[in-house]
């Protein structure tokens, strides 16, 4: 069973998740709104919560397929009922110009229906879409293309959105997010060298001293190479995260099978297990299996099964 509350929340801000579902449709536009009730003819919901925590995976995790749709049959395949979509992977669904001008162009043009197809196929598949994420940079990132990002999230029913950027947007886009009162989760790395990149304890406070609807996408991979604690991270900071991403790496920083590295993906599943937050948990398979993406983050979800067992 679900929590009764809701993922996107602060410690001042809470709603009930009838609450904040009814908050975040009743800003949809009609044509997107009637597309939330799936058609008799849908598959059921898949279900891939395991002992309280909502497992899912990001569709970067399959970024070797060139077409989104095997990506959607990958999720359906490994039994995933959570999703994080690369905006990539939606602009290919909806048919997206491919040229730099041309898309820049569609793109203000582009209206939340403009997505509402991609959020009922994969609706269909029986898969939630929890999370967009959209990478935004300090140096290219405009104004519109900011709006864009909730634009396209709204569209999709995505109740976040998550994105790898820098710590200083996080003043820019604190605005958009509490205007559209959505969350946004700036996705942790381990460039700990480099002051404007979200890395540390630090460099997350910093994002959410910017305004209460941003705050971290927690790769615990990355925190751990980044010589951070995740366990203690989480206790104290969990109803500001968005999400979280789990990968294994080495104390080095080099990517490995789970299981054969130093992040505790054990021990955090179990935490969220146990104090029954109501994270998406979803798997960022980087680390290259021999037998392909679709085995890679089969064995990824087992890990989880197995730790939760």
């Amino acid at each position: 069973m679900r929590s009764a509350r809701v993922l996107c929340q602060n410690p001042r801000v809470q709603y009930s998740r009838r609450e904040f579902g009814a908050l975040t449709l009743g800003a949809l536009p009609a044509t997107a709104l009637a597309l939330v009730n799936r058609p008799a003819s849908a598959a059921a919901q898949i279900t891939s919560r395991i002992k309280g925590v909502q497992i899912g995976a990001i569709t970067y995790s399959f970024r070797s397929m060139a077409d989104p749709n095997d990506i959607i049959k990958a999720f359906v395949t490994i039994g995933l009922g959570e999703m994080e979509i690369m905006s990539g992977d939606v602009e290919k669904l909806v048919g997206a110009p491919t040229g730099r001008a041309e898309r820049t162009s569609w793109r203000r043009s582009a209206t939340e229906s403009t997505f509402a197809p991609v959020r009922a196929k994969i609706q269909q598949s029986g898969i939630d879409i929890a999370l967009l994420c959209y990478n935004m940079n300090v140096s290219s990132t405009t104004d519109d293309d900011i709006e864009y990002a909730f634009t396209m999230a709204r569209g999709l029913g995505a109740r976040a959105i998550s994105t790898s950027t820098q710590v200083s947007m996080a003043k820019r886009i604190a605005p958009f997010a509490a205007r559209h009162r959505m969350r946004v989760g700036f996705h942790g790395h381990d460039s700990v060298d480099r002051a404007d990149e979200v890395h540390n304890e630090a460099s997350f406070k910093a994002v959410m001293d910017a305004g209460e609807y941003v705050g971290p996408n927690l790769d615990i991979g990355h925190f751990m190479v980044a010589g951070g604690d995740s366990i203690a991270f989480l206790k104290q900071y969990h109803a500001r995260i968005t999400n979280l991403h789990l990968k294994d790496k080495k104390r080095d920083g080099t990517n490995v099978a789970w299981g054969k590295g130093d992040t505790p993906i054990r021990e955090v599943l179990q935490l969220l297990s146990r104090e029954k937050w109501d994270l998406p948990t979803n798997i960022e398979y980087v680390h290259e299996d021999p037998e392909g993406p679709v085995a890679g983050v089969t064995k990824c979800f087992q890990f989880v099964k197995d730790a939760l067992a």
